[in-house]
Parts: C-alpha cells; sequence; structure tokens
C-alpha cells in the first residue's frame, strides 16, 4: 500500500487510543483515516498493559466513557471476528483500614449517581467472591458488577480491523519525523516515507508524544516511569471467574490470566524512565528487573494470597508507562496549534479509557467542539511549564503511586514544588502558612498557629488545620484579612477593537464606562459555561480580563482564537500575570485599612461595588478594584509586580490594630461556598448554561450584536421551568462529628438520587456542612419542588438529613458586600 498525498485525519501512533479513534471516526462517517506506526500495532506500552477494564471514574462524563468502553469491548468481536478476550467478572477493592474503607464507600456513594452497580462487602463476602484471599485484618471492601478485563493485543487488533472494514488505512513500520505547521495549524506529518498533507493531525503517541510535540511548540507533559507485575505458572485450583482485585493499602492488583495470577503494583516511591528521550527504535521492549525494588510488594502478596508461596513465577515484567503530573490523561485540540488534536498520557489506564476516548475525539473532529464537558481531561488545563523535562522526572516520581494512595481531601503534591513563586513566598512561609500547589503556583491554603506546624494530616472528618481555617473566616465576617491572590491568571486586552470583540465573546455587557468592572461568562454556541470571569475596562481600547490559575491556559486560547477568527481586528492580547501582583483585602474593616493607607475617599458615593480606580499605597500606584470572592465587603489591589513588598508590608503596619489577619484559600474556599459564588470546573462548566447555574442576572439578553450562544439561551428561556438547576444545599447536623461534603455526593429527593453535590465546604460563619450541587426534575426545577421534598446527602453510603434551596445562604440580599 502506497503513501497517499493527503487524508482527511492522520493518526499518529498504533495503540490502544489511536487505533480506537480511527475506529470510531469511521463509525461517524469520516473514513478518510490514515494511520502512522512507528513499528507494530501495540509495540509500545499497550502490548505489555494489564488489561483492566474498571468503570467508576472521579466525574460522571469519565465514567460514562468508562462504561462506554465495556460495552464496546463487550461488542466488538462479534462486530469483527476478532477475538478480544473480554470477560466481565467484575472487581473486588478491598480496605485494611476504616479511612480506607471510607474512601471505598464514599466511592460507592458516587458511583450510585452514576448508575454503576455496587455492593459494599463485608469481609465474608470478600471471601466468597475471592477464596484465596486472606480477609483476617481486612474490614471491609466493596464490588463493581460490570468492571472486566480485556486482552490489549487483541482488543486493539478489533479496533484496527474494525476501522478498516469502514476504509481506514494503517500504515505499520511508518515512523512520524513531524508535524507540519503553518499559519498556526497542524497541515500534515513528515514520515521516512515523504510527507502527507491533512486537514486534522491527531497525536497517540504514548510515551513519544511530548518530544514530537514539543518539535512543534506543543506542551505535552508526561515522563514514563517503570511498571512491574509478575505472572505466576499455571496455579491449580484458581477460579476462572476471579474477579479483578485491589489491594490499594498494599499497591498491588490481581488479575487471573488463563490459569495464572497476573499480580501487579503501584509504588508510593516511583523509578522514572527515558528521561533523555525515548528510543525510536524501543518496540515490544523490556526493561530490566529490578527484583528489590518489586520485593516488598511480592512479599505483601505472598501474605494476601498465601497460595502464592507454592506457585513458580513464569515472568518477571518492568515495562515502561507514560503518566502526567495530575495523573489525568490528555484529550482535545492543543492551545497553540489548530486541527493538532491530542490523545495520550493515560496513566496506566488506557484499555479501560481508550473506549469512550476514541467516541469523543472523533465526535470532537467531525462537530469541531468537544461532546461532553471534558475539562477534567482537556490539555488546556495544563500550564506551558510543565513540559519542562526535569519538573516531569521528578513528578513522575510521585504520581504513578498516587494511583493507589489514599485519595485525600485537599492532598497536596510532594514532589516538583516551587515552580512558580509569588513575590511574599517567603514573606508567607515565615508566617506560618501552609503552601498548597495549584498550576504550578505556590499559595497559601492556611496559617498555622505560633508555635504549630505548617504542614497536613490528612482525614475525610476535620482535617488538622479546621480551627486556623475557621479564624481566618471569622476575621473575613468580623474584621479584615489580606489573601495573596497573584495567581489568578490576568489578560490585557487592547485595541480599536478590543471592546467589540469582547461584548461579543461575553454574555454580559462589556461596553461600560472605563473604571467599570462586570462579571461575566463566555458561552459556546450551545450556551454552555467556557470560562467565568470578570472584565475590568481600563480605558476607552484597554481591558484586563481575569480569571482562576487553573484556567489560564484554556481561557487564554479561547480569547485569542476569537481575535484570530474577527479577521484582521485591532485587538491584541497580554499575558501579563506575572507581571502584577494581587492582593485581595476582605473584610468590614477594609475600607477603613486602605482609606488610612491611600488617604482615599473609598465611600459607597465615591467607590461603589464594581468599579475599580488607582489610588496610591506607599509608593506604588495600585488599582482597587471593589469586588469579592468571599461575600464581604472588600477590595482586590492589582499591584505591580515590583512594589508587591511595599505595599504588603504597609497594609500588615495599618492593618494591625484593625485586627488584619493573613488568609489562605481553604478559608477563601469555604466562604465562596457560603456565598453560593460558583467555581468554573466545579460548579459549572461547558455543558451548563448561566440559566440552570442560576447566573441569569449576568446575561445582558438585548444587547447590541448579541453574544455567543444567545439563541440557545433564548431556547432555554423560553421554558417556563428548567429540568436542571443549581441549588444550595446545607446539612442539618450541626455538630463537631457532622459528615463532610466534597465532591459527587448523591443529593436525594424523598429517598431517590436526583442530583450530586459540586462544591462542599465546612461553612465556618454559619456553622454547618455546605454544598452546592445540580437537581433534575422533568417536569421543573421549581421552588414549590425544592419545598415539597424530604432532601438528604448520601456520605460513604450514609443518608444525611439536608435542607436544600436556591438563593445562597449567606448574606443572601448582598447586604455584606454592599456595605456603608
Amino acid at each position: 500500500m502506497s503513501l497517499p498525498d493527503r487524508a482527511g485525519v492522520v493518526i499518529i501512533g498504533g495503540g490502544v487510543a489511536g487505533c480506537s479513534i480511527a475506529y470510531h471516526l469511521t463509525k461517524v462517517g469520516l473514513t478518510d483515516v490514515v494511520l502512522f506506526e512507528r513499528s507494530r500495532l501495540t509495540s509500545g506500552t499497550t502490548w505489555h498493559a494489564a488489561g483492566l477494564v474498571g468503570q467508576l471514574r472521579a466525574t460522571r462524563n469519565l465514567t460514562e466513557l468508562a462504561k462506554y468502553t465495556a460495552d464496546l469491548y463487550h461488542s466488538l468481536e462479534a462486530e469483527t471476528g476478532q477475538a478480544t478476550g473480554f470477560k466481565q467478572n467484575g472487581s473486588i477493592s478491598v480496605a485494611k483500614n476504616p479511612a480506607r474503607f471510607e474512601e471505598l464507600k464514599r466511592g460507592a456513594s458516587m458511583g450510585k449517581t452514576f448508575g454503576l452497580e455496587i455492593d459494599v462487602l463485608s469481609t465474608g463476602e470478600i471471601k466468597e467472591r475471592w477464596p484465596l484471599l486472606d480477609v483476617d485484618d481486612l474490614v471491609g471492601g466493596v464490588f463493581l458488577r460490570k468492571d472486566g478485563q480485556t486482552n490489549p493485543i487483541d482488543t486493539t487488533q478489533a479496533l484496527a480491523k474494525g476501522a478498516k472494514m469502514r476504509g481506514a488505512r494503517i500504515f505499520e513500520n511508518t515512523a512520524v519525523t513531524k508535524i507540519r505547521v503553518e499559519g498556526g495549524r497542524a497541515t500534515g506529518v513528515e514520515t521516512r516515507d515523504g510527507f502527507i498533507a491533512a486537514d486534522t493531525v491527531v497525536l497517540c503517541g504514548g510515551m513519544w508524544s511530548h518530544a514530537i510535540a514539543r518539535e512543534c511548540g506543543v506542551a505535552v507533559p508526561l515522563h514514563a516511569a517503570e511498571h512491574f507485575y509478575i505472572v505466576t505458572e499455571p496455579m491449580q485450583g484458581l477460579p476462572g471467574n476471579l474477579p479483578v482485585l485491589r489491594v490499594q493499602d498494599e499497591c498491588a492488583y490481581y488479575k487471573e490470566d488463563a490459569g495464572k495470577l497476573l499480580v501487579g503494583c503501584f509504588e508510593p516511591v516511583a523509578k522514572p524512565w527515558g528521561m533523555q528521550g525515548i528510543p525510536e527504535y524501543f518496540s515490544f521492549e523490556t526493561l530490566p528487573e529490578d527484583y528489590e525494588h518489586f520485593e516488598p510488594i511480592l512479599n505483601a502478596a505472598v501474605r494476601r494470597v498465601p497460595a502464592l508461596a507454592e506457585a513458580g513465577i513464569q515472568l518477571f515484567f518492568n515495562g515502561p508507562e507514560s503518566f502526567t503530573p495530575d495523573d489525568r490523561y490528555y484529550v482535545g485540540e492543543t492551545p497553540e496549534v489548530r486541527d493538532l488534536f491530542v490523545a495520550t498520557g493515560f496513566n496506566s489506564i488506557g484499555i479501560q479509557s481508550s473506549g469512550g476516548v476514541g467516541k469523543v475525539v472523533a465526535q470532537w473532529i467531525l462537530d469541531r467542539r468537544p461532546p461532553m464537558d471534558l475539562a477534567d481531561v482537556d490539555i488546556r488545563r495544563i500550564v506551558p511549564f510543565q513540559a519542562n523535562r526535569r519538573y516531569l522526572r521528578d513528578r513522575t516520581v510521585e504520581t504513578l503511586g498516587l494511583l493507589y494512595a489514599m485519595h485525600w481531601p485537599y492532598y497536596q503534591y510532594e514532589t516538583a514544588r516551587g515552580a512558580r513563586r509569588t513575590p511574599l513566598h517567603d514573606r508567607l512561609v515565615a508566617a506560618g502558612a501552609c503552601m498548597g500547589e495549584t498550576a504550578g503556583w505556590e499559595r497559601p491554603n492556611w496559617f498555622a498557629a505560633p508555635g504549630s506546624a505548617p504542614r497536613y494530616e490528612y482525614s475525610y472528618g476535620r482535617q488538622n488545620w479546621f480551627e486556623a481555617c475557621g479564624a481566618e473566616c471569622r476575621a473575613v465576617r468580623d474584621a479584615v484579612v489580606l489573601f495573596d491572590q497573584t495567581c489568578f491568571a490576568k489578560f490585557l486586552v487592547q485595541g480599536a477593537d478590543a471592546c467589540a470583540i469582547l461584548n461579543r465573546m461575553s454574555a454580559a455587557n462589556i461596553d461600560v464606562p472605563p473604571g467599570r468592572i462586570v462579571y461575566t461568562q463566555w458561552l459556546n454556541e450551545r450556551g454552555g459555561i467556557e470560562a467565568d470571569l470578570t472584565v475590568t475596562r481600563l480605558a476607552v481600547h484597554e481591558f484586563m480580563v481575569v480569571t482562576s490559575a487553573v484556567c489560564q491556559t484554556r481561557d487564554l486560547a479561547w480569547l485569542r482564537r476569537h481575535i484570530a477568527a474577527s479577521g484582521g481586528a485591532h485587538c491584541t492580547v497580554t499575558d501579563v500575570t506575572a507581571g502584577v501582583a494581587m492582593l485581595g483585602v476582605m473584610g468590614p474593616r477594609s475600607r477603613e485599612l486602605l482609606q488610612r493607607l491611600s488617604g482615599a475617599n473609598l465611600s459607597n458615593a465615591a467607590h461603589p461595588f464594581g468599579h475599580s480606580r488607582e489610588i496610591e499605597i506607599g509608593y506604588a500606584c495600585v488599582r482597587a478594584s471593589r469586588i469579592t470572592y468571599v461575600g464581604e465587603l472588600g477590595w482586590e489591589l492589582y499591584v505591580p509586580a515590583e512594589h508587591c513588598l511595599d505595599v504588603y508590608e504597609r497594609v500588615l503596619e495599618a492593618g494591625e490594630p484593625l485586627g488584619l489577619r493573613l488568609a489562605g484559600y481553604h478559608a477563601m474556599a469555604a466562604c465562596r461556598v457560603e456565598k453560593g459564588y460558583r467555581h468554573w470546573g466545579h460548579d459549572i462548566g461547558d455543558e451548563d448554561t448561566p440559566l440552570e447555574a442560576g447566573l441569569g442576572f449576568a446575561v445582558a439578553w438585548d444587547k447590541p450584536g448579541g453574544f455567543v450562544g444567545r439563541e440557545a439561551l433564548l431556547a432555554q428561556r423560553e421554558r417556563k421551568t428548567l429540568p436542571k438547576r443549581l441549588v444550595q444545599v446545607m446539612l442539618e447536623d450541626a455538630s463537631a462529628g457532622a459528615a463532610l461534603l466534597y465532591h459527587e455526593e448523591p443529593i436525594l429527593r424523598d429517598g431517590r438520587i436526583v442530583g450530586s453535590i459540586k462544591s462542599g465546604a465546612w461553612g465556618h460563619r454559619l456553622g454547618r456542612s455546605i454544598g452546592m450541587g445540580y437537581v433534575s426534575c422533568e417536569s421543573g426545577v421549581t421552588r414549590e419542588w425544592l419545598e415539597s421534598g424530604r432532601w438528604e446527602v448520601e456520605v460513604a453510603c450514609q443518608p444525611c438529613a439536608a435542607a436544600v434551596q436556591l438563593q445562597p445562604w449567606y448574606d443572601p440580599k448582598n447586604e455584606r458586600i454592599k456595605s456603608v
């Protein structure tokens, strides 16, 4: 088969992900597909995968994709005639201690909202399903009925066969040497056999993806690590229908395989591999055995499954797999290059993910928009510095083991820290800050009291920083606090067409007088929320856009592409995040403090809510924007980075007699949930509309020129009631032992699941466990429907009585933020 001159879609990489995308592209009618594999199909990582097919993931949509994968593998052999080895014996995860059991039960509750069949098991029930297991020191477990396992090579071959049956062409032993980029878009690929033009290029290169992407200026942060397992000789009496077993407290998983037992691990301290690059010739190869590294896992496995002591080891395997800095894979169109998509970095769950990934990437390519909310795995979540090879090497030591470590609330990475620091970093650490990490930024999560250590002691209940956070929240309510918000992303948008472009992008009206702040959403054509941010008009042709740190890459790419699509408009955007510090001065005494410092009149008459102006503090000229994310009177101060320390010192000095405290992001999060302030990626996303999210007040329905997504919102507004709405939830239990809400706990009305929590916190100003979440009712979510039901939230399989309403629990009339 000769190399064609061009193709509609070119896929780089013939592992399970690449073949799944080829298969699904042809399923949606895009049959002009060419796939290049540098060696043979599956030769990189797929061939040695364990083949586990689990379904429960961290979000509803990712779980739906995993469920789809299982359904696909179940039917693939009948469709293609190629055996896959797929079977659904279920999976069991067991716990050795109460904390792990709570994690498993919270996962079971979450799984119910996703429609999964999950049973909580006693130790006796575990023994019945896995008779070879020593259960004497276990406390319980969970069983997922429809989990399974498959043969990775056969499954990939079936996907490839299905793709070829509908016209896709697959070239093995054809290495792609370069992705060609012209005018900011991918136009094809260079191979050793020549160039092929393409409308779309998809990078599925596994552990080679980082280097391939780097050559064309695209960041794909991943790094290979050694992954170990053993396969025993045939074991007499080993049942053929054993569920996959996970003993995460011992870092191990077990899979029956043709009368043998495979035992693999995700050890706490991993071994990164390929720091100097992955050889192109690396194909169906293994890495040197390291029995000493695997020995602790094997010793624990022999105690857990005593029959292993009599079984010989047929294979000791060590092979590389790629891992990402946050243990989540990458899909989607890259922010740097148009028409270049990725599906890579699968963190050892490529087999169970690739069916769903193939489906959504194919649909994304067809429609040029994601078919569902994929923010958790969207490539636009990363920050370019994360492609730094040393950063990746250092983080990979930890991320492999985190797959089986306790998934604690508020867990903070321990490796690859200190990459991005604000000008105040050392001062805050000296003041007792316990630093967390977000998008590489070091930022204070809470401040330890004098004499106590600023470090985490994790649990699912009240953690050791609970009281410190409470004191910070009470200071927000009663006095004044200082937040270092420098990590927030800040974009300067300038030019004669800046107003027109931003106004078209924004649901709110951006064409306001200079000095006004506008809270707005950027929507897609379906009315879904792509971004949630503020826009401040600095001058007639100059605006400042401020968004969260985690949305920096995504929102900047969205803005730049709208500017580019305007066709020669006079508009530029500059990312000024690093050059502008941001300090939040919040609380009822914030006005008094800033007036003392600046001499400016900050009264309601002179400086109303939603207005921004320049004031002087010390030797600096500071932009003071009256706005809040904590529900109190307050200002955000935008300070040139070189003046940050001067301003900080003066704020501390002047604030001391007013009861000023330093406060961290845990306090900010608790306060914003009390006030019902939404957070993009948790409470709102690209499948949620402003009307469903209770943000209709921020929509300028009749502004000149309209806005992206207006037609979809108008159609939704025509309904008298909405079948889905965001509600505020409060547990009735006010005791110290009250359950804490975190994420995806089921919300029940009259005993039936109707939604789930998206954000949770302990409200220190309210003294209750609170959260926000969407609930659904086909006939409409109305105030009457809410008030007529009996409400509960299920936490770790236990129902907790709750109250539900549409308005925020704290200061629903906004009297405090507009305080005189």
